[in-house]
């Protein structure tokens, strides 16, 4: 049976779950949003091993610990940059959450967190963000029968009623 999908409203930087998701940038050393948070919640070493890391790929991702998080791992991935949709953003955004699936299954996680992926700075419109994230999770947890439980975690109200409605026309 494919993992269960739900969204919630809350500080991803305190989910007790496997693995997170960094939406991170291309050097992956923080900034400011979700990825400058998990950088400083997870402490200097986990900067530390970000740094050696080397960057990312725009739709890759790499793992790495979790340090100081609950979390024991995260999967750092780094979005598209909105630019009207007609430069493969869609695409490069489902990326995202294909190669941050793959890797927290191949480390062992049975659950993970996700935060809205692009739709903060780099400003991928929240409903085709959440369109996007939705159904390539379901689609590619089949590929992956080991984890058991991912969370879309939402920083406000407004994106969490996004997720889950678009969670409930999912279903």
């Amino acid at each position: 049976m494919p993992g269960q999908l739900h969204a919630i409203q809350a500080d991803l930087t305190t989910l007790a779950v496997d693995a997170i998701v960094n939406a991170a940038n291309p050097s992956l050393l923080g900034g400011g949003g979700v990825s400058g948070a998990i950088l400083r919640a997870g402490g200097p070493q986990l900067v530390e091993e970000c740094r050696r890391l080397g960057g990312c790929a725009t739709g890759d991702a790499k793992l790495t610990r979790g340090y100081r998080l609950p979390a024991k791992f995260v999967v750092h991935t780094v979005g598209p940059v909105w630019q009207g949709g007609n430069r493969h953003e869609a695409d490069l955004l489902a990326s995202c959450y294909r190669r941050a699936l793959a890797l927290a299954a191949e480390a062992g996680a049975r659950t993970l967190a996700f935060p809205n992926i692009g739709t903060g700075i780099y400003g991928y419109p929240l409903e085709e963000a959440a369109a996007i994230a939705v159904a390539t999770v379901r689609s590619a947890l089949a590929s992956h029968p080991s984890i058991e439980s991912v969370t879309f975690c939402c920083f406000s109200a407004a994106d969490l009623a996004v997720y889950t409605r678009t969670l409930e026309a999912s279903a």
